[in-house]
């Protein structure tokens, strides 16, 4: 039998044998098409590339495309298990041409890889062409021998494709695999052709013109080559099987569900294990590509898969959960095609043990009261819109699982009445919003909400996405328009950049509609918890709803915020493990130019503790350890030794992030650093590249405040210090190493050169020891203006001049650095009788000061005006007097 895996190996290989390039997958999550929720076909990577906007280095191009059709117009997940060939997961593969092969070697390209290669009986395939096409059935007949009757014209839309309402555009040709009169169903076009006799395996795109205003249509300068061939659908051929879900990969699978339930692969619970295998593909491709289970976008289309899965667990009696055990068994499947879900697998198994543990308890609940209010109902009768609001609002069982359990009981829900209580809850959480003080302000960003639904983030996977504009607001009001110089801030759909939260700061970048409009974006805030909002300025163009834009991260930027948000983590962990584990953070800042983080600590950090901290870090970082995501309950992360971060909320599921490698930590599962965080990190602790603390001090009582960098700020910084070090090395004529010894003997020689000028200064005041004195008011007095000497040196002066037993009293007065300072003293003879406190407060007003104090017999002021110095000295003099 022909495997998938051969059958994907050998399309691959022929077309590269015949000059195409090999291009992988594109992820599920489209970055360049804004209109759709997962990529759907092999052609939406390279969409760009058909209508002009990118170039790339081939013009010929082959893929195994994983695709999704599970949300949007494309949403087949009503009908998987109940038929032979609809999926929410399947691979496309196709061939591509950008301008260089047309219609003629498509064709040969499909018949001689269908025939030879895969060597199917010629007189089992037939084609369908558009029936205004002229071309390709000449090429049909020539290249395949194929007679008039195997050549059917399609008149209608379904044989020619059109990208969008205008845009490239061409016809079709399908290719059949006719099963045989055994099988129910006539051809394609004919009365019963929905019946499975002939089925279509290839279709071959021919994109020929170009699509403008209604009725015009002119050919494209280098018509183009799009085809796309299901893998499960000619996997079934190739392998003598009717139903998709019989092939090779599907079946072990469905053989992996059976066994973990216990439950008959083909009997009555055919359908539910079909559905498992399914919807376990989808989940684990979704997760391995970033999308993590939510209640908004991508990650509730996710969780409604996951949940339809494990509905269909429970009903086949798993009371344990079970699709997390069979992620190895996908994996062995088609991890050599697909290497990205081998490296998610533990992040799959843990996504899908988290998210069916949780529904577990609300499914058992919510089956309960539904059939506790179905027992109310007359048979067939439809549940109350209220009452499966109700369920959902109050019980947290969905919608959707409603409508899907009541379906098998041939029942419905009033959708109508289910809206309207709907729309009463979200009055009344308007109302409870509207009285809610300062927020009320910001009312413009509750309508917006209310509106659009939450922003869908996808910066953790990328760092450029396409999206389209579905709000602008200027000077706090919505807008049609914003002009060029506008300040604006503008909501997407969808987006690479990250709102600020956690110490993170907002992302920066561009978002660019081609010539139409350019906004650069110098901030990204988040507003009601989950609305992205955009501030920048419009470079130029208009910035209106419905444009479909660019959104481009500015790379540089958001790789150093990266670096320091990682290197947070880790400075946390050796702070902890350094100081004790009573350091807990209180706050912090991960910005491009460098972190900044507080932390609980009774005491300045010591030197020798900053530099273990340093090297422990760097250490880290030199390990060069992968850093590992993975999504939980904030219980369940703490419970495995994670830690909160200081000032984050957090939800039901938490990302938690693990870094660097600690065998001794089992509690953390052998990693360093553990920790619950919803920013953006490096993929490696060693593109942190290098760590440095800038500076450590106090901010609060008992919280201490370290400041660092990393990467190429980090290296700018030690660059300057050494430049510092050879300068002042120069200057001193001596080698950097020896900078310590010679400044520490500078400093002795200043100190020196100091205690021998206090000295010369203390004998100048002093007249060499006698002083000369004046009688006033039957005192000996001493009156100086010692110039520069310093004020500290004052005190010093009055106590020689008194010890010198010339005076009574003694007044002095520097000027140094432009301000006066004054000191007065009392000898033995003088105390008692005169005051030194109000001698001293006449002079400091004489100086324009005001005030002054000491003891009695030895006081000190000042003031500002130097000049009057001696005029201090007179107003002692007159207060002796």
């Amino acid at each position: 039998m022909t495997s998938s895996n051969d059958i994907r190996a050998t399309f691959l290989d022929y077309f590269a044998r015949n000059g195409h390039q090999v291009v992988d997958s594109s992820p599920l999550v489209p970055r360049n098409d804004p209109t759709l929720m997962f990529a759907n076909s092999g052609m939406v990577q390279f969409k760009n590339v058909f209508t002009g906007q990118e170039k790339r280095p081939y013009s010929r191009a082959t893929t195994a495309q994983k695709c999704v059709r599970a949300g949007g117009k494309h949403n087949d997940l009503d009908n998987v298990g109940y038929t032979a060939r609809h999926h929410t997961f399947f691979e496309m593969l196709g061939n591509f041409s950008f301008g260089d092969y047309f219609k003629d070697q498509a064709i040969e390209h499909a018949w001689t890889l269908l025939t030879r290669d895969f060597a199917l009986p010629k007189d089992k395939l037939l084609v369908t062409v558009f029936s205004e096409d002229e071309e390709a059935p000449v090429y049909w007949k020539k290249v395949a021998g194929l007679p008039d009757s195997r050549i059917i014209r399609i008149p209608t839309s379904d044989n020619f494709w059109r990208m969008g309402d205008t845009g490239p555009c061409g016809p079709c040709s399908e290719i059949f695999f006719d099963h045989g009169p055994s099988i129910p169903g006539g051809p394609p076009g004919s009365a019963d052709e929905d019946g499975d006799r002939f089925i279509e395996i290839w279709n071959l795109v021919f994109m020929q013109f170009e699509e403008g205003p209604p009725g015009t249509r002119v050919p494209l300068p280098r018509p183009s080559i799009d085809t796309g061939m299901g893998l499960e659908r000619f996997a079934a051929i190739l392998q003598g099987k009717h139903d998709n879900y019989d092939t090779d990969t599907l079946r072990a699978l469905i053989l992996a569900s059976a066994e973990a339930t216990g439950q008959d692969p083909d009997g009555p619970f055919r359908s539910s294990h079909r559905v498992v295998a399914d919807h376990l593909r989808a989940g684990t491709f979704l997760i391995a590509d970033g999308v993590l289970p939510s209640n908004e976008g991508r990650g509730y289309v996710l969780r409604r898969i996951l949940r339809r899965a494990m509905r269909h667990a429970h009903m086949m009696g798993a009371r344990e959960p079970l699709l997390h055990r069979l992620v190895p068994a996908l994996v062995r499947q088609m991890g050599a095609a697909y290497p990205e879900i081998v490296r998610a697998e533990a992040l799959v198994i843990e996504t899908l043990r988290l998210e069916e543990t949780r529904f577990r308890s609300l499914l058992d609940r919510g089956l309960h009261l539904l059939a506790e209010e179905v027992a109310k109902l007359p048979e067939k009768g439809t549940l109350a819109g209220d009452v499966a609001f109700r369920l959902y609002d109050t019980y947290g069982f969905p919608l959707d699982l409603t409508q899907d359990a009541l379906r098998e009981q041939g029942r419905a829900v009033d959708l109508a009445g289910f809206e309207a209580a709907m729309t009463e809850q979200k009055q009344r959480a308007r109302a409870a919003w509207a009285g809610s003080g300062e927020a009320a302000t910001e009312t413009v960003w509750f309508d917006l909400r209310e509106r659009l639904g939450a922003t869908e983030f996808l910066g953790y996977s990328t760092e450029s996405a396409e999206g389209e504009i579905l709000a602008v607001v200027q000077d706090g009001k919505v807008v049609d328009s914003a002009p060029a110089g506008a300040e604006v801030a503008v909501i997407l759909n969808q987006t690479p950049f990250y709102a600020e939260s956690g110490g993170q700061v907002g992302d920066g970048g561009t978002i660019q509609a081609g010539e139409a409009c350019r906004i650069v974006v110098r901030d990204t805030q988040k507003k009601l918890g989950d609305l992205f909002v955009h501030l920048g300025t419009v470079a130029h163009g208009a910035a209106r709803p419905g444009l479909a834009v660019v959104a481009e991260v500015d790379h540089g930027r958001r790789g150093a915020i990266r670096a320091h948000h990682s290197a947070t983590h880790l400075l946390h962990e050796a702070l902890r493990r350094k100081l004790g584990t009573h350091v807990a953070q209180k706050g912090s800042l991960n910005a491009p130019d460098r972190l900044r983080f507080d932390v609980s600590h009774p005491k300045p950090i010591e030197a020798d503790e900053l530099a273990w901290v340093e090297a422990e870090v760097n250490a880290r970082i030199r390990e060069n350890a992968e850093v590992i995501t993975r999504l939980m309950t904030p219980e369940a992360a703490v419970a495995e030794g994670a830690m909160a971060l200081f000032g984050e909320k957090y939800g039901d599921e938490v990302r938690v992030v693990a870094m660097g490698r600690d065998e001794a930590a089992t509690e953390r599962r052998g990693n360093y650093s553990v920790e619950l965080c919803g920013g953006t990190h490096v993929t490696r602790t060693g593109d942190i590249g290098l760590f440095r603390i800038v500076s450590e001090g106090a901010v609060a009582a008992g919280v201490r405040r370290l400041e660092a960098v990393t990467g190429e700020t980090a290296l700018k910084l030690i660059d300057e210090s050494d430049a510092y070090l050879r300068d002042a090395a120069t200057l001193l004529k001596a080698r950097p190493q020896e900078l310590a010894e010679r400044v520490g003997a500078l400093l002795e020689d200043r100190k020196r050169l100091e205690r021998e000028v206090v000295d010369l200064r203390k004998k100048l005041a002093t007249g060499g020891g006698a002083a000369a004195v004046e009688e006033i008011g039957g005192f000996r007095v001493a009156l100086r203006n010692v110039g520069e000497v310093p004020p500290r040196d004052l005190k010093g002066l009055v106590e020689a001049i008194l010890q010198g037993g010339t005076a009574d009293i003694v007044a002095v007065v520097s000027t140094a650095d432009g301000k006066a300072s004054v000191m007065v003293g009392l000898g033995d003879a003088a105390r008692g009788k005169a005051d030194a406190v109000t001698l001293v407060r006449a002079a400091s007003a004489a100086l324009g000061g005001k005030g002054g104090g000491g003891k009695p017999d030895m006081a000190q002021a000042g003031g500002p005006d130097a000049s009057q110095a001696d005029e201090a000295l007179a107003a002692v003099r007159a207060a002796l007097g």
